[in-house]
């Protein structure tokens, strides 16, 4: 089950078995993502918009699920992060 995440670091473990995942920006700030540890405002791969509001589904979301799914570990960074993730 989904749960809302309130802070940065970690989003997802590695997780050889993964055939897909996905991260949503449900806060007002952007959200970096980076496809291996220790992501920051300078060292990432993806960023995600920030909300026009807290949790209103506006903000910016990167998923994979097709293909060559990444399998390793994702984190994120920003300012007051919050996110949801989902993988499975």
């Amino acid at each position: 089950t989904p749960s809302i995440v309130t802070s940065a670091g970690t989003a997802l473990s590695a997780n050889t078995s993964r055939y897909s995942w996905s991260i949503q920006n449900l806060g007002t700030n952007p959200l970096f993502v980076r496809l291996g540890g220790t992501a920051s405002t300078t060292v990432f791969h993806y960023v995600l918009k920030g909300s026009t509001s807290q949790d209103d589904g506006t903000g910016g979301s990167v998923s994979e699920s097709n293909g060559t799914v990444y399998s390793g570990l994702i984190s994120v960074a920003g300012t007051s992060p919050r996110f949801v993730v989902r993988e499975s």
